[in-house]
C-alpha cells in the first residue's frame, strides 16, 4: 500500500470516528432530555450489539475466503459490465436467497464492487435482500393471497431493475463529470 492509499484509508477512518462520536454524542443528548426511554435504548443498543458480534465474524470470514477462492474474472463474467442485463437479474436471485439482516449484504456488495460488478448487479442484489426473499414470499402468499404477492413481487422487481439502471447511468455521468 502506498502513502496515498494510506492516507485516503486513514481519512476514512477519521471520518468514521467522528460519525460515531456525533452519534454517541446525540444518543447520550437523547437519554438525557427524554430519561423515561433510556432504559429501552440501552436495551435495544446492547440486544443489536450482541446480535452483530455474533453474526459479523463469521461475514468477515466468508468475505475474506470469497476474497480469496473468487476470481475477478467470474465476478466480471458474469455480474460485470459485459454481462448486460443478465447480471441484474443474477443480482435479484442471489439476493433473494439469504434470510439474514440487512447489513450482511453490504460487506457482500463492497467485495463484489472491487471484483468488478455492475452498479445495478449491486443495487438489484441489495434490494431483493431487503425486500424479496424466498421465506418472507411464502409468508405474504400465506397471509395476503398470491395476488397480492405477485403483484407486489412483479412491481418490486421491475422498479429494482428501473432504479438499478438508474443509479448507475447517475454514477457513470457523475464520474464523467469529475474528469
Amino acid at each position: 500500500m502506498n502513502s496515498e492509499q494510506k492516507k485516503t484509508k486513514r481519512k476514512a477512518i477519521q471520518k468514521d470516528l467522528i460519525f460515531l462520536i456525533v452519534i454517541l454524542a446525540i444518543a447520550i443528548i437523547l437519554t438525557l432530555v427524554f430519561p423515561n426511554k433510556r432504559g429501552t435504548v440501552i436495551t435495544a443498543s446492547w440486544k443489536f450489539f450482541y446480535e452483530m458480534i455474533l453474526i459479523l465474524p463469521a461475514v468477515m470470514i466468508l468475505m475474506g475466503l470469497f476474497n480469496v477462492y473468487v476470481p475477478k474474472e467470474i465476478v466480471v463474467k458474469y455480474i460485470g459490465e459485459t454481462a448486460g442485463i443478465k447480471a441484474i437479474f443474477i443480482g435479484l436471485l442471489v439476493g433473494s436467497l439469504p434470510t439474514g439482516p440487512l447489513y450482511i449484504a453490504f460487506p457482500m456488495a463492497s467485495a463484489l464492487i472491487k471484483k468488478g460488478a455492475k452498479i445495478s448487479c449491486i443495487i438489484a442484489f441489495l434490494s431483493a435482500w431487503a425486500c424479496i426473499k424466498i421465506p418472507q414470499e411464502m409468508i405474504e402468499l400465506q397471509f395476503l393471497g398470491l395476488k397480492f404477492m405477485l403483484l407486489r413481487l412483479t412491481l418490486t422487481i421491475v422498479f429494482v431493475i428501473i432504479m438499478g439502471l438508474l443509479i448507475e447511468q447517475i454514477i457513470k455521468w457523475s464520474e464523467q463529470n469529475q474528469k
